[in-house]
């Protein structure tokens, strides 16, 4: 353990209010975890506070559809969030909303602090208006062609496939993502913070080792193509906070998220009597640290820190982004169970096995992090169970059942304890440079040496030995204490198995001094199972729960501006369901429909004859890359005269439509004209 106590604060990306929790949000809250309980452990003074994003279109959509008002829908969310975070061990100090009067208070003091210092300014621009719904539309409720790459159905600010940033009037063939109109131009006033007067402040903030490499190199870039004005305001009708002293003005969704960080801060220290101002005034000695995914690094590195230098605050120390989550090798998707929210994985699993495979697989970059199930069983199985719970386990039931739970006096190979503790330097480094994998290896390679010691020692055999009780004694208390060592590394990992295994050690195995000292001549306490092996039976029923319905609904986004509305079709009787002919499908040939925005005709073999089915997924799929490909339709359907043809059936497909359009596919081995039961 350091001598030198730092004061650290952690926060994590701020999940949006108006959905729930899945497994691609828990890799950076595991991961911010991880690195907070670390920083406790060698004694610092470290927070982890943050806050729902509570604002924003989405939010006042959803609300209106559900026939609530925003503040009761952010307050159910809020609480079932803190719910799953607790049940996943996310030791946060505070966890608050954007909604609240701390943050309004700290929005407004920035806000009218950059005014004060002529960072911004007001101007009149036209934008993109919708006029059936009778609203000015954010970035991300506008869809289009990016005006760079020309890739389709891109978001209004930023294209997902070059990374190029843009305003939504360069979209080609912009559409509203509210009700699919064409959007018309419409003028008002707006409120800008001028980018370009932090550009110096910003670039050497940027080369203080506050970023990634590559994030680095991204945002070089973004200083190459020069950096425009950032409009800070919403007009009626938003969801948010008011700009002081106008009438019709919000603060932008990505103002007030921010310094929700700050403002959930600011209610720790007034509940827990810390000094505020000593954290985040501009010469503060105190380290900050923001995770978050890739995806929202612009923000985070450009806007944030600028926001910060013009209210005359400190920035942050470092910001760590990571990567995505997939599953199986594939984006995660809800037809195949593989969309997985937090709670139903709660509900099968136990928590510690994800925070290990989370874990083992996570670096200090920004590459993709993959969910491997099969691994993910055999990796848990193996190295959690197989080699640290059973050093326990071996050593327990001996100095249990033979010594009343009594630990001998002195190690019978000092040296090898010693070894154990040497080996806390390279891990917290690791820890330190967010390095989890490597410490993993290095825990699991000590591991194995703890497992090597009892196979050769062989307590089970010299406990049947004349005068070898002693020797067993010692042995198993050896055992005992490279275990302890063990749980202490990894106790940031797996707080609910260490906590368990602190009660039958007799003492915190989390704060890593206590190593120091083997444990000799004291008693243990029953030893009860830490963590039992993962049944797959749970891994297949998990997924069996997060499959969705075949019936139309709407998915929850990943980020802060896709709307999260769940409709839900009416129940049906199971024999409502029989009467559903499904049917494997073999797609012969795909075309496009040169006259049709959406449409791609199918011809279909289904064993017995073929079938031509018009099917919405042209946003989705490039013909060629259907035809061949095995799908689902619903063969009893009854045809409907287009004027394109007429459609005999429906293929299958799930997902909110767009990009993230998934056709139905039957496993390997399913042949045309089987029937899907």
């Amino acid at each position: 353990m350091t001598d030198n106590k730092r004061q650290i604060l952690v926060t994590s990306a701020l999940p949006y209010a108006n959905g729930a929790i899945h497994l691609g949000h828990m890799l950076e809250y595991i991961q911010t975890d991880i690195w907070a309980r670390f920083q406790r452990s060698q004694g610092h003074e470290c927070y982890f506070a943050w806050a729902d994003d509570a604002h924003g279109t989405p939010v006042m959509l959803w609300a209106r559809a559900e026939g609530k008002t925003p503040e009761e829908l952010i307050d159910m969310m809020n609480e079932q969030h803190k719910s799953d975070f607790r049940d996943f061990g996310i030791s946060f100090d505070n966890y608050s909303s954007t909604h609240s009067d701390y943050n309004r208070e700290l929005v407004e003091q920035i806000y009218l602090k950059l005014d004060q210092n002529g960072y911004i300014e007001r101007r009149f621009i036209e934008q993109l208006y919708d006029s059936e719904e009778g609203m000015f539309l954010p970035d991300r409720f506008i869809r289009g062609t990016c005006p760079k790459c020309k890739t389709p159905d891109q978001y209004g600010d930023s294209c997902e496939s070059c990374g190029s940033t843009y305003s939504p009037t360069d979209l080609i063939d912009p559409r509203s993502a509210v009700t699919g109109s064409e959007p018309v131009m419409k003028e008002s006033e707006h409120f800008f913070v001028r980018l370009a007067d932090f550009e110096e402040p910003l670039k050497q903030w940027m080369n203080s080792g506050a970023l990634q490499p590559e994030i680095l190199n991204k945002l070089q870039e973004w200083f190459i193509d020069g950096l425009r004005d950032w409009d800070i305001s919403r007009d009626e009708p938003y969801f948010g906070f008011r700009i002081p002293g106008t009438e019709d003005k919000y603060f932008y969704v990505w103002v007030d998220a921010p310094v929700g960080y700050i403002a959930s801060f600011r209610e720790l220290c007034d509940r827990k009597g810390l000094d505020f101002d000593a954290w985040w005034r501009q010469d503060s000695a105190a380290e900050v640290y923001h995770f978050i995914g890739k995806d929202i690094v612009y923000f985070h590195t450009l806007f944030w820190p600028a926001m910060l230098m013009g209210a005359e605050m400190r920035t942050p120390t470092a910001v760590y982004a990571h990567g995505f989550l997939t599953v199986d090798g594939a984006k995660m998707s809800k037809s195949r169970g593989t969309f997985i929210r937090a709670r139903t994985y709660l509900d099968h699993l136990h928590p510690d096995y994800l925070r290990y495979y989370f874990a083992a697989r996570l670096g200090p970059g920004t590459g993709d992090i993959d969910l491997s199930l099969e691994d993910f069983v055999q990796r848990v199985n193996s190295d959690v169970v197989g080699k640290v719970v059973n050093i326990a386990s071996r050593c327990a039931g001996f100095i249990g059942k033979r010594f009343a739970g009594r630990l001998s006096d002195s190690l019978p190979d000092p040296d090898q304890f010693r070894h154990f503790v040497a080996a806390r330097a390279e891990i917290a480094a690791d820890y330190e440079n967010r390095n989890y994998q490597s410490a993993i290896r290095r825990i699991m390679k000590l591991a194995d040496e703890a497992n090597r010691y009892i196979d050769e020692e062989k307590p089970w055999v010299q406990i049947k030995e004349a005068g070898k009780e002693q020797q067993v004694q010692a042995i198993c208390t050896q055992g005992i204490n490279l275990f302890s060592v063990l749980m202490a590394y990894l106790a940031p990992v797996l707080p609910f198995t260490a906590d368990r295994a602190g009660i039958f050690l007799g003492r915190d195995v989390s704060v890593w001094s206590n190593m120091d000292q083997p444990l000799t001549g004291v008693e243990v306490n029953t030893f009860q199972p830490l963590l039992t092996r993962i049944d797959p039976l749970k891994i297949a029923a998990m997924i069996e729960a997060s499959k969705e319905s075949l019936q139309p609904a709407a998915t929850e986004p990943d980020n802060v501006e896709e709307t999260p509305i769940e409709v839900l079709a009416d129940e049906i009787t199971i024999d409502d369901f029989l009467k559903v002919d499904l049917r494997v499908a073999r797609i012969l040939q795909a075309e496009s429909i040169p006259e049709a925005d959406k449409l791609l005709k199918l011809t279909l073999d289904i064993g017995n004859e073929t079938r031509t089915v018009f099917a919405g997924i042209k946003s989705a799929y490039d013909p060629s890359e259907l035809e061949g490909r095995m799908t689902v339709m619903v063969a009893n359907l009854k045809p409907r005269k287009m004027r394109f043809g007429t459609s005999e059936g429906m293929v299958l497909a799930a997902g909110p439509g767009g990009g993230d359009l998934y056709v139905l596919e039957p496993d390997s081995g399913a042949r045309p004209g089987m029937r899907v039961t």
